[in-house]
């Protein structure tokens, strides 16, 4: 699990759901054979699984920290790159969206509509692709209803809440915020404290 999936697992855990890390889903794919009809079935990843006795809750997780973040165009599926946008597969190609949704459904013994698809993305590539992203995912409904998409910031909030409880939890994420904050790492920059911190 990578840094900023531990953020999101501890977001999902904070809703009440028992996390998973990544797992795949086979869904039968046609293959691009044009003298006859061919399938063959492929695992397609979700990069988190959270469960709870309403709800099941797929997440797709894209950082992208360092990096332009993530284009709108991928998201849709419609760039010129398609290499691009199969790493949205899972939420931009329905007929792979409603296998693995149904799949998920099926394994872990859910109904099709208790199954929730959300986007999770660390970095966009600018406020444009981000309105893009939300406004296309709001129009995709799968299982319980539009695709969800949440960014880093949310995600921050719910775990700084969750690192301020007084409760023991064994997580270098909850860590590595205690530290920061007592360091004084964490306040807003023109906060008191830290004006005057400043020469």
């Amino acid at each position: 699990m990578e840094a900023f999936e531990q953020f999101v697992a501890l977001a999902l855990e904070d809703e009440g759901f028992v996390v998973s890390g990544a797992l795949k889903f086979p869904v039968k794919v046609r293959t691009s054979k044009a003298a006859y009809e061919e399938w063959q079935t492929h695992g397609f990843e979700v990069d988190l699984v959270g469960a709870r006795s309403d709800r099941l809750v797929l997440a797709t997780v894209k950082s992208f920290f360092g990096s332009r973040g993530v284009v709108a165009e991928h998201v849709r599926g419609d760039s010129d790159n398609r290499v691009w946008n199969a790493k949205y597969a899972v939420i931009n190609n329905r007929h792979i969206r409603d296998g693995v949704v149904a799949g998920a459904a099926t394994r872990f013994g859910y109904d099709i509509e208790q199954v929730e698809l959300r986007l999770y993305v660390g970095k966009f590539a600018g406020a444009g692709h981000e309105s893009a992203v939300r406004a296309w995912c709001a129009g995709q409904v799968v299982g319980v209803g539009p695709v969800v998409v949440v960014g880093a910031s949310q995600v921050v909030d719910v775990v700084r809440a969750v690192a301020s409880s007084k409760t023991y939890r064994d997580s270098a994420v909850l860590a590595s915020l205690k530290v920061l904050d007592a360091a004084g790492a964490l306040r807003p920059m023109d906060s008191p404290a830290a004006v005057d911190a400043s020469p």
